[in-house]
């Protein structure tokens, strides 16, 4: 019997499914931030389209946060209204809906910003050298995320995600790789992992107790001397007790070296931060077929799966999903008549 289409509950939010949408940005915002009417549309579709939880992309906390001039953001009040409509848009059609919040650090490619980092060190040749953050700076960065936060619940949104995955800057002070910084904030983990942490502690002062708070992280740098998942897991694990709920596991980013990506090439990595910090996790990595997906949830290796391009190129991935396994769930009625029968 199939397992993919089993309830999840994470703190107050029940999820009527085991399927993501991970957070994947679409370049279409101005450079006021705001949500578009194509925002509304795309996450809307996905949740008429089954999925049980989508992350929102890459939301800035401040300008400079931003990955490209054409990113979300929530670092004003103006921008609220444009997420609120998307909140409600997704909820009216049977999903749960997360944002990820983020500052992109030395990725930052936004015109006119200056960019900064845990050190002085650019992505790659063609990158600039970022500025090297004081402690002033790293505490502004923090009381940003809290801001952005404050937003993100007065929109309405289920879940928090924290990004602090594929190089950006939280992802930037947890690998040895492009933190070298001789401070409070670099050299062990646990002095790697502070700034992560003091995220969460402002983030959880304005979070309701009972809504999720998620983190994304990269569990392999996928170079000599960087982070591998069980480097991860033990920062995790330092502070987990702050208030993480659950752990979107995903690799790379942190430095121009490329994975060997395979079908479901991350939920290895994914298993090995489930086991060592004993919560629970998403994981994924190019998986495309209904029966990979629930394989997946079926070996415990992950408790949700993540479907990205999949979901771009077929938003009702997951109603075709329900006739391939089987199971036993109401399609939208205004597609009931296209729903395959049984012969």
């Amino acid at each position: 019997m199939s397992i993919l289409f089993n309830e999840i509950n994470i703190k107050n939010m029940t999820v009527k499914n085991r399927i993501v949408m991970p957070p994947m940005c679409m370049y279409c915002a101005a450079d006021d931030g705001k949500v578009t009417p194509w925002h509304i549309l795309h996450y809307a579709t996905r949740a008429v389209g089954g999925a049980g939880l989508i992350i929102v992309e890459a939301t800035g906390v401040c300008p400079e946060g931003r990955i490209s001039s054409r990113d979300l953001g929530l670092w004003n009040d103006e921008q609220i209204e444009g997420m609120k409509q998307l909140v409600e848009a997704v909820h009216a059609n049977g999903a749960k809906v997360a944002v990820q919040l983020n500052h992109a650090g030395r990725k930052c490619t936004a015109e006119g910003m200056s960019v900064e980092a845990p050190s002085p060190i650019a992505f790659d040749d063609e990158s600039i050298v970022p500025h090297e953050m004081t402690a002033e700076d790293i505490d502004d960065t923090v009381e940003e995320f809290r801001l952005a936060a404050e937003r993100a619940e007065k929109a309405g949104f289920d879940m928090i995600e924290v990004h602090a995955a594929h190089g950006y800057l939280l992802s930037e002070f947890l690998s040895p790789l492009t933190n070298t910084r001789t401070d409070q904030y670099g050299g062990s983990p646990e002095r790697r992992v502070k700034t992560v942490g003091k995220v969460i502690d402002a983030v959880k002062t304005v979070w309701p107790q009972d809504k999720p708070i998620c983190i994304r992280v990269s569990a392999e740098d996928y170079q000599d001397g960087g982070n591998k998942a069980e480097d991860i897991a033990e920062m995790l694990c330092m502070i987990k007790e702050k208030g993480i709920d659950i752990i979107d596991v995903s690799t790379g980013g942190v430095v121009p070296a490329l994975p060997n990506a395979v079908k479901g090439y991350q939920i290895p990595h994914a298993e090995i931060i489930k086991n060592a910090t004993g919560m629970p996790v998403i994981g994924g990595g190019l998986v495309t077929e209904a029966e990979e997906a629930d394989d997946i949830i079926a070996s415990g290796s992950t408790d949700m799966v993540y479907v990205g391009r999949e979901l771009l190129r077929n938003p009702y991935w997951p109603l075709q999903a329900t006739t391939i396994l089987g199971a036993d769930v109401k399609w939208p009625s205004q597609y009931e008549r296209a729903r395959p029968r049984k012969k």
